[in-house]
């Protein structure tokens, strides 16, 4: 009797009739949503990299209210049946009405395509990210010890469970905790708001019904589009801010704050304490900057010279590494211009779409790349070869600085092999290993490949590294928004280029990087090489 009297209420909440007022609201939200998101994106590297403890947690806080209004919108749609313009809409459709067209015959052949569905893929990134912070969680509940600031003493707990994970010091999981909820809240609000149709798209999506004509190309989504314009132009003002703070040499952050570390103008660069986060920050954005210019280009031509504004913000950002005096940053920043230059000029004649255009038009691209690779250059080694040239030399030696670093910190993933020592917990427990009280001693351990090993242990890590596969699988898989082979690839190597820079210092220890990483994630988990319809 229970039983059914659950069930017949079940049905009634899902026949709940839909109202205006439910569209207004989700409509409200959808607006406050892309608001919060781009004030987000502007605010996170202005507020000094958001490294302080204020600024973190009023991204936090952002991420909390992203997250609610995504519960809102995801209540209304499934509640009240609401079917808002997307452009995933035809997603599901489209994949039942194939898995009822397949013969038995064709079962056994497709049967690894199948796995790459936008729904299996969707729902496998959602348990995952459900996995990680449940992961962080249980390692602050089930803490093994805590660590007292004001005493600088470890106070240990028996009652923890020992084949659950575990953290060392609860005090800095909790913190791990809180912050990666509001940044997973946050990727999954961006990739919902994504998917939606702006006013204009909807307009011409019901003029070509109404005609029955083909529907308008287009090649960038009205929403990503404005989002990585405010990407370009705040990430070009970011740089020249920087370059001026630079050439001033006062040493004071924004003109404004003098930082406890790091406290000279050769140290520095922008609103980042530490010249190589800064670096990290522009070698993560420009590609794909690149890629949506390219985009842009391809979609409208030269005839509006305004998108040539995105190219010059782009430079700006790709010579701000070299200029910073980051020698990891020059490095890579090299290395990823030689790479995206080559790769849109080869591409450039072997794409069919490509070959139809005239000689002139293609010339004048390929000189407008090379144009930007050369700009981009000369102006990183024009303003900072001078500081640079005598940090190279010493490139050895850094490095291998480092490696006695990480040398004494290996004995932390040997005695933690399974869960780690925590999420966040390295700070505080790493001064347990380190040689002795004369020997420097970071609180990142410059390296966040093995520092991920040490505090999320083997099962942490594979979780993370299995999300971030999900996320590249998402553009095999059909079904989606059209973003081009280029832009997708360029968007591959921001992230290639990040994981590189985590290999020999902290990116990840940054909010402001992660924050900006798993936008661009989330970007990339809405694309598609084979979308259901050519928009």
């Amino acid at each position: 009797m229970r039983f059914a009297v659950t069930v017949q209420a079940g049905r009634l909440l899902k026949s709940r009739p839909l109202r205006a007022r439910d569209v207004q609201i989700y409509l409200v939200c959808e607006h406050l949503t892309e608001g919060l998101i781009y004030l987000m994106v502007v605010f996170s590297p202005w507020a000094f990299g958001t490294s302080q403890p204020w600024s973190i947690w009023v991204m936090n806080g952002a991420g909390y209210l992203l997250g609610g209004m995504l519960a809102v919108k995801l209540a209304i749609r499934s509640v009240k049946s609401y079917r808002p313009p997307r452009w995933d809409e035809r997603q599901k459709a489209e994949e039942s009405r194939k898995q009822q067209a397949e013969g038995r015959n064709q079962r056994s052949e497709g049967r690894h395509r199948k796995l790459l569905t936008p729904s299996r893929l969707t729902a496998t990134l959602a348990l995952l990210t459900v996995a990680i912070l449940g992961y962080c969680l249980i390692s602050a509940l089930n803490a093994r010890a805590t660590y007292d600031p004001d005493t600088h003493r470890f106070t240990y707990f028996d009652t923890y469970i020992r084949w659950l994970p575990h953290s060392l010091d609860s005090r800095r999981t909790w913190l791990a905790f809180w912050s990666y909820l509001g940044l997973a809240l946050s990727f999954w609000a961006v990739r919902d708001w994504l998917l939606g149709k702006s006013a204009a798209e909807q307009r011409a999506e019901r003029h070509s019904n109404s005609w029955r004509g083909p529907a308008q190309v287009v090649f960038f989504p009205a929403r990503l589009r404005r989002l990585f314009w405010l990407l370009a132009i705040n990430g070009g003002l970011l740089g020249l801010e920087g370059i001026v703070q630079r050439l001033e040499g006062s040493g004071r952050l924004l003109f404004l704050v003098r930082p406890q570390i790091h406290k000279t103008a050769d140290t520095q660069f922008g609103p980042y304490a530490y010249y190589a986060n800064a670096s990290q920050y522009f070698n993560l954005l420009w590609p794909g900057c690149l890629g949506f210019w390219w985009m842009l280009q391809r979609s409208h031509g030269y005839e509006h010279k305004r998108h040539l504004f995105v190219l010059l913000c782009c430079a700006i950002m790709a010579a701000c590494p070299i200029i910073s005096t980051s020698r990891g940053g020059a490095i890579i920043t090299v290395g990823m211009l030689v790479v995206a230059t080559l790769f849109l000029a080869a591409t450039h004649f072997l794409f069919a779409g490509h070959r139809q255009e005239g000689r002139r038009a293609r010339i004048m691209t390929l000189s407008v790349v090379a144009l930007f690779f050369a700009s981009a250059l000369a102006l990183g080694f024009s303003l900072g070869w001078k500081a640079l040239k005598p940090r190279m030399a010493s490139l050895r030696a850094g490095l291998q600085q480092r490696e006695e670093m990480y040398d004494a910190s290996r004995p932390m993933a040997v005695e933690y092999p399974v869960f780690g020592i925590g999420p966040g917990a390295w700070e505080d427990v790493s001064d347990l290993y380190r040689p002795s009280t004369a020997t420097s001693w970071p609180a990142q351990l410059h390296n966040d490949w093995l520092e991920t090993r040490i505090t999320f242990g083997w099962v942490g890590s594979a979780l993370i590294a299995m999300a971030l596969g999900t996320v590249v699988l998402r553009w095999f898989a059909r079904g989606g928004m059209q973003g081009g082979r280029r832009f997708a690839l360029l968007l591959w190597l921001a992230l290639g280029g990040c994981l590189v820079h985590a290999r020999f210092d902290f990116p990840f220890q940054m909010h402001s990087i992660v924050f900006l990483f798993l936008i661009l994630c989330a970007i990339l988990f809405n694309l598609s090489r084979r979308p259901y319809l050519k928009y």
